[in-house]
């Protein structure tokens, strides 16, 4: 499967060209959060997700806070992740969008026995607007390390295959590893992930 990956574009009024261009190479396309500027635009641009016209996976990003992601409810291409799974094929991907300032997410943490439950004999995907604590994806050279540590978490436990990071654009295009799982901030001119 071939995944096209993005995170905090912060489009200003639509979608960009490159980006529906890539997405021609991919199976499904993947938003990990900030895609609006404080939430610009939100409307219009929830509705341009659909000129991808392949299967759409997004998540929040701290832009989008209070925002109404209700509009998709009943949209065939485009579907909201956060604290969701949806299996493709063999795949199972899990959203957890919104922050990226904390350590800590407790909901996140109360999530990790279901997604495990449900995770088996699916490869996993998790998809997250927060960095990974102690990685590439969010180390800061002024403050260090300052990513999720229930995300860390979520990958010791749940063993996911790929990681799908975003919110710290200093980091664009770090790749990282927690044992086999592959962590990767896309950053915002997206990467065509092949799985």
């Amino acid at each position: 499967m071939n995944i096209l990956a993005f995170t905090d574009p912060h489009f200003y009024g639509a979608i960009n060209s490159r980006l529906i261009a890539k997405a021609k190479k991919a199976d499904i396309v993947v938003c990990a959060g900030d895609f609006t500027n404080f939430g610009k635009n939100f409307n219009k641009l929830i509705k341009d997700f659909n000129k991808f016209k392949k299967p759409t996976l997004i998540i929040p990003g701290n832009h989008e806070e209070g925002e109404d992601f209700s509009i998709l409810k009943n949209n065939k291409k485009v579907k909201f992740l956060h604290k969701k799974s949806i299996v493709v094929g063999d795949y199972l991907f899990f959203g957890y969008g919104y922050g990226g300032f904390s350590e800590r997410y407790k909901d996140l943490e109360k999530i990790i026995p279901s997604l495990k439950k449900r995770s088996k004999g699916k490869k996993v995907i998790f998809v997250t607007h927060a960095p990974i604590y102690g990685t590439k994806t969010d180390y800061i050279e002024w403050a260090g390390h300052v990513g999720s540590k229930s995300a860390l978490k979520l990958i010791k436990e749940v063993k996911p295959m790929l990681v799908i990071c975003g919110h710290i654009e200093e980091n664009f295009n770090q790749i990282d590893s927690v044992g086999k799982t592959v962590i990767i901030n896309p950053g915002d001119k997206g990467k065509i992930l092949k799985v």
